[in-house]
């Protein structure tokens, strides 16, 4: 649930919302000091303050495609797994599993495979970089 509450006020804010107090506590149902609420500003406050790095990455991916040619509830959930897959605080599959889950809830039927190949393909890169990293060390 919280996943999906952050995914919605980044969406908010996609299309110009300010992802405020109102939205928070009347339109998501959110209460200040929950695990939710946390874990929500928190993945906003995230995407929000690195949103160039992460589209960035995105549109790497995005074979035929750009970023302004997503719908904005794909590029949501686009942002926020790209999020977390940076933060690496939770297993890279159960993110992608949940931005899957995601669009096959909120978007179209072909949303949930072009998202997991995105971020698929951003899993396999980032644990490349992390090898090659340890490598140097």
């Amino acid at each position: 649930m919280a996943r999906a509450q952050a995914m919605k006020l980044i969406y908010e804010w996609e299309m110009g919302g300010d992802g405020g107090e109102e939205t928070r506590l009347n339109l998501l149902e959110v209460k200040p000091n929950e695990h939710e609420a946390d874990y929500m500003n928190r993945m906003f406050e995230g995407v929000t303050a690195n949103v160039q790095a992460i589209d960035a990455r995105i549109a790497k991916y995005l074979k035929g495609w750009t970023i302004d040619r997503l719908t904005r509830v794909d590029l949501a959930i686009l942002r926020l797994a790209v999020y977390e897959l940076t933060l690496k605080e939770d297993p890279r599959g159960a993110v992608i599993n949940e931005a899957v889950e995601l669009a096959n809830q909120y978007s179209t039927d072909k949303a949930g495979g072009f998202i997991n190949g995105v971020l698929g393909n951003l899993a396999r890169d980032l644990e490349d970089e992390a090898e090659t990293a340890g490598e140097q060390e």
